[in-house]
């Protein structure tokens, strides 16, 4: 099935995707990776301020190219980065900030998948090597966070406008694409 998605994704719609859908977002995208990851939850365990735009956040395993200019930023490629090196940080990432849905490629673990059929949260997977494609339908950067991590550990905000496809490869059910590829291939 396909579906046209408007970002900060609410609870209901998120645990309505089945896996195998195909979808597009449009709205708020945020990007973050390991040290984002790090930083946000070391914070919080200080009692710091941690960016508004993590809470129910469409979250982009992202560590984009972008140029800038006397008018503001310029995106240029935005492809995924592997969602497994976030792995030990994204239960309590999602517990924390109720993240509604991770974009990235080849999935994550089975502790990660509990804490999406949990929490209502899904895994979107995007097309490794179409980073310029991806690009395109982050229409506009609205910001950035935490700056000083360098562009691709930032936080970048950014308007999306039909980002996609992206499969819903993991979903809010516990149902996961990956797992059913490797209980085929065992079996």
């Amino acid at each position: 099935m396909m579906r046209y998605l408007q970002s900060p994704l609410d609870e209901s719609t998120v645990r309505s995707l089945k896996a195998g859908d195909i979808v597009y977002v449009s709205g708020q995208v945020i990007t973050a990776r390991d040290e984002a990851h790090i930083r946000a939850l070391e914070y919080l365990d200080d009692g710091k301020d941690v960016p508004e735009c993590l809470y129910g956040c469409t979250l982009y395993h992202c560590g984009p190219i972008i140029l800038e200019r006397d008018d503001g930023y310029e995106l240029i490629a935005a492809g995924p980065t592997t969602s497994a090196r976030m792995n030990s940080l994204e239960p309590r990432f999602i517990k924390e900030f109720g993240v509604r849905a991770i974009i990235g490629k080849g999935g994550m673990s089975s502790e990660v998948v509990e804490t999406m059929k949990e929490c209502g949260c899904v895994y979107l997977a995007a097309t490794g090597g179409a980073a310029v494609t991806l690009a395109e339908g982050l229409s506009k950067v609205d910001g950035v966070e935490w700056k000083d991590l360098g562009m691709a550990e930032s936080i970048w905000r950014f308007d999306s406008n039909r980002l996609g496809p992206l499969v819903v490869a993991m979903d809010s059910n516990g149902d996961s694409l990956y797992e059913n590829v490797r209980s085929s291939l065992r079996r």
